[in-house]
């Protein structure tokens, strides 16, 4: 993961946006000579809280995730910086197996709360990395790198700053499931299997 030479390399940088049409997006990352870093990969992720919900009370994060390897991620709540960008700490590594590293963690007084997946294809442009993610409720990139380098991938892409989403997947996807009246179930494709989201589904509430 590539990190914003100005801080620290457990700093994470990033904007996220909802896009209608990832393939021209990748249409456009080939056109501007952009490397295609990871082919298109399965992510399944367990989100995990303490007894007292007090992680996602506060906006930090722990997580497990497999893809092509095993992960094993804690981020702190972010700071809002320019192009709708987010800021904040994010400490990763690698562990070797899935199934002693949830057990560790549940012995350490933590309890998986939510499991949701995603197709990724990670590309790498402008020293950032763009990150094409399909989701069971729709697609998303994610721009990873220094805030500047960001902003000019932005406008490289001619991606609409109406479509930064500030606020987590878990939260969005609360959202979504309270406009579709429906239970708060893991965010995967089996469970969302022939289900449209509409427009409407992803308004901010008043």
């Amino acid at each position: 993961m590539l990190k914003d030479s100005s801080d620290s390399r457990h700093t994470e940088t990033e904007v996220k946006l909802r896009v209608a049409d990832l393939e021209r997006v990748r249409l456009r990352l080939e056109a501007l000579g952009a490397s295609l870093h990871i082919p298109r990969v399965l992510e399944r992720n367990i989100r995990y809280d303490d007894l007292n919900g007090a992680f996602e009370a506060t906006g930090r994060v722990l997580r497990l995730r497999q893809d092509n390897g095993i992960h094993l991620t804690y981020k702190e709540p972010g700071t809002p910086i320019e192009h709708g960008a987010t800021t904040r700490t994010e400490i990763e590594f690698t562990v070797s197996d899935l199934e002693a590293a949830d057990l560790l963690l549940q012995r350490l007084g933590f309890k998986p709360i939510w499991r949701y997946e995603k197709y990724r294809t990670t590309y790498t442009l402008n020293h950032c990395e763009i990150l094409l993610d399909e989701m069971p409720i729709g697609n998303f990139i994610e721009i990873e790198g220094a805030a500047t380098d960001i902003g000019h991938t932005l406008s490289q892409l001619a991606l609409d700053s109406k479509a930064v989403v500030g606020e987590s997947y878990a939260a969005l996807y609360k959202r979504v499931c309270a406009y579709l009246g429906i239970p708060v179930l893991d965010l995967t494709f089996d469970n969302f299997k022939g289900m449209v989201i509409p427009e409407a589904a992803f308004a901010q509430p008043e």
